[in-house]
């Protein structure tokens, strides 16, 4: 089963990206997972915020706005987190895996298919209550831009369609 079929195309923000030539197979977008700690510090900046202005209700107003402003600032980096997540993804295409991260600064990860010689993933016990994993690429004996993507929904089915892709059949008629 893919998880793209033929007739779906990458985001606009992702496309760009794609030779004329290539095909795309599956792109997917990071677990949302990889939002945890920002929404707890969110909730947590909260919860502490509101006690402290609770302790402090009459004697320092002034203490109370900056506590506020603060818990204001953390819910601005929690808000650029989840942006920058939106535009995170991982594409695989006929010839070539691709990361795209980043908002204003955008970073552009590729390795050839033909290049990875090894291809792993990795599960967390939070990976695994939750549905994301880890695949950690290697290639000849290089340092390459791509060598691994952590927070990957689905990890078991994109590890078999990135390894058939990589590792065909050499014979169709074993099917």
């Amino acid at each position: 089963m893919r998880l793209v079929t033929p007739g779906d195309s990458a985001p606009a923000s992702v496309n760009k990206y794609l030779l004329p030539h290539e095909t795309q197979v599956i792109t997917v977008r990071r677990h949302p997972a990889v939002l945890m700690v920002p929404v707890g510090l969110v909730l947590g900046g909260l919860i502490v915020a509101g006690v402290l202005s609770n302790t402090l209700a009459g004697d320092a107003g002034a203490v109370i706005s900056w506590i506020w402003w603060g818990w204001l600032a953390v819910l601005a980096w929690f808000v650029w987190r989840v942006a920058e997540w939106s535009v995170d993804y991982f594409v695989i295409t006929n010839q070539r895996m691709l990361l795209t991260t980043g908002l204003l600064t955008r970073n552009v990860a590729m390795m050839p298919l033909a290049k990875v010689t090894d291809m792993s993933f990795k599960r967390s016990i939070t990976g695994r209550m939750l549905g994301y994993g880890e695949f950690v690429l290697e290639s000849a004996g290089q340092d390459q831009a791509l060598s691994t993507v952590d927070y990957l929904p689905y990890p078991e089915q994109l590890y078999l369609e990135v390894c058939e892709m990589i590792f065909p059949n050499k014979n169709p008629s074993d099917d």
